[in-house]
């Protein structure tokens, strides 16, 4: 690869990505998980590297889930699935009917917010929810903290079945976090 095509495309260094949400680590042992907007699926390997028996995840950056598959492939212990899928179009047919203990959602919500209507985005969100049988983990952005408020609201909203259970300010560089149980 061409590293002058190199990009960063995330906040942060991956060891402090679930800062706000390590409660959700210490409860990966044996979890399985899926990883909604994975990136290069580097949230993943820390569930992985935690205990977790599966992790999936999607994104529609395709050299960001070949990097995933790669990574994933020298890990024995968890099963993964890393899938190029354009989130658009409110859809997680890749998946199957499989259901995941924790569900991620990792500054993805706001990128998706500017580009969807909010019905499809309701949909997409409550499609995730019904494969989700334990925690949904939202991460915000920092760079629009205004919106950050507005966008829990939605999710207590539509995440008819949970209840947020956990919110955390304290990561100033990559924004608010907050984690929703299944009632």
């Amino acid at each position: 690869m061409n590293e002058s095509k190199l990009m960063r495309r995330v906040q942060g260094y991956h060891d402090i990505r679930m800062d706000g949400l390590t409660d959700l680590v210490l409860r990966a042992k044996d979890a399985s998980v899926l990883d909604v907007g994975c990136n290069r699926g580097l949230v993943s390997f820390e569930m992985a590297n935690n205990g977790a028996r599966l992790c999936h995840g999607c994104d529609s950056f395709v050299e960001g889930i070949d990097t995933a598959r790669q990574i994933f492939a020298d890990l024995r212990n968890c099963e993964s699935r890393f899938e190029v899928i354009d989130l658009t179009k409110a859809t997680l047919k890749a998946f199957g009917s499989q259901r995941y203990d924790i569900s991620l959602m990792l500054a993805t919500y706001h990128k998706l917010k500017r580009v969807m209507p909010p019905e499809p985005l309701a949909a997409l969100i409550a499609d995730i929810a019904d494969r989700t049988t334990k925690y949904f983990a939202w991460r915000a952005t920092s760079d629009a903290t205004g919106d950050n408020a507005q966008e829990m609201a939605q999710l207590d909203r539509d995440l008819k079945d949970f209840r947020r259970i956990h919110t955390s300010y304290i990561s100033q560089q990559l924004g608010v976090a907050a984690i929703w149980e299944r009632r």
